[in-house]
């Protein structure tokens, strides 16, 4: 399972080349290109574009079996500037690589290079190249176009860097990995008046700002204490910005993340009854708008310790990682389909999300490794 030298260097080739040409959401058509390219060039049995807008699926036959997993990587940056200065920093201003993705989509190609060369399996091989992981939900968006119709699975695994774990190693965990993620928007209608005269109209800050208050109460006083959620009211906006004008409109938007499906109904019934109940107590009107954004990912027992046993062969791997609040729309994925996500070591780097943040190269070669030898225990030859 030693990774050819010469694969090494072309990896990072690839990498750095993806990293100069970052895109945006479902608007990753010359970063599928160049996956697709890459495809048909190592000899994929099968190259389909335009799933999910713009992703790409590749098809790998090995020996006769019936079994076929999944292998996903997702190609979407970032709309950050980006400061690390590199020789191969983006191009493209005002949007960045700041999450790894070249990296994961990099580590996806050299596998499904190395499998096409061997074929030292049984079943098939579904390599997944996904757009717009960061918003925009395109692992959804692949479903909802046919992708396990047209290509059905029996099991399918993700990854992601994380800086701070050394490169080599990696960390999983069985059952809830990530939250679900909801976004709501709020509208409190008054009446606009002069500053000087607040009892001619109605004033909407005061119940926008107790609404924002009492969101948290959800938290400390609706959910049971060891249940983690978090409520967020994030942008607050007014319909003047004068300083004698009191406004008749406030909009606020926010996120609700939550580890269980009935705190995450909780949340939502309580912010609904919240809004409109503190606007009328001070004569306004309140409304809100809730939405279901991305689902709580859930590692299914069985693949995870498939994919524990396989990184096990690479490097340590923390079998008992903590639950994060973030959100993460392989989630959509293993709704559908059995499947694990795992976190790979990227090394003592900026953090995801940072302007001088970096995938690191070196996580590479013990990256593929591990694709190579979970595609062998699951498809033995």
């Amino acid at each position: 399972m030693k990774i050819p030298e010469g694969f090494k260097i072309e990896a990072t080739e690839w990498r750095r080349h993806l990293h100069t040409m970052p895109e945006l959401e479902f608007d990753t058509f010359e970063t599928a290109a160049f996956v697709a390219e890459k495809l048909r060039a190592f000899g994929c049995d099968q190259v389909e574009t335009g799933i999910g807008r713009s992703g790409v699926v590749g098809v790998i036959e090995g020996k006769p079996g019936n079994r076929v997993i999944g292998l996903r990587a997702d190609m979407d940056a970032l709309p950050m500037t980006e400061t690390t200065g590199l020789p191969y920093a983006s191009k493209v201003p005002g949007k960045m690589h700041a999450c790894g993705h070249d990296g994961h989509t990099a580590i996806l190609l050299a596998t499904a290079r190395l499998l096409c060369a061997s074929r030292d399996f049984s079943g098939k091989v579904v390599v997944i190249f996904q757009p717009a992981e960061e918003t925009g939900g395109g692992a959804g968006v692949m479903i909802k176009d046919g992708l396990f119709t047209r290509f059905p699975v029996d099991e399918i695994y993700g990854m992601h860097n994380t800086p701070g774990i050394p490169v080599g190693s990696f960390a999983i965990r069985s059952g809830v990995f990530a939250a679900a993620s909801d976004v709501f928007d709020i509208t409190v209608t008054g009446r606009a008046a002069h500053a000087a005269n607040p009892d001619h109209g109605i004033d909407p800050l005061i119940p926008a700002t107790q609404i924002i208050n009492a969101a948290q109460t959800i938290v400390s006083r609706k959910i049971c204490p060891i249940n983690p959620l978090v409520v967020s009211v994030t942008t607050i906006s007014t319909d003047t910005d004068a300083y004698n004008i009191l406004p008749g409109v406030i909009r606020m938007k926010g996120t609700v993340r939550a580890l269980d499906a009935a705190t995450r109904d909780q949340a939502e019934k309580q912010l609904k009854h919240l809004v409109p109940a503190i606007a009328a107590a001070h004569s306004a009107t309140g409304e809100i708008d809730y939405r279901r954004n991305y689902p709580i990912l859930r590692n299914d027992p069985e693949m995870t310790e498939h994919a524990a046993r396989a990184a096990e062969t690479v490097g340590p791997v923390d079998r008992e990682i903590s639950p994060d609040m973030g959100t993460e729309d392989f989630a959509f994925f293993s709704e559908a389909v059995p499947g694990a996500y795992i976190c790979f070591g990227n090394g003592d780097t900026a953090v995801c999300h940072h302007s001088d943040y970096d995938f690191n190269d070196a996580a590479l070669p013990p990256t593929v490794t591990y694709l190579q030898r979970l595609v062998q225990d699951r498809l033995p030859g």
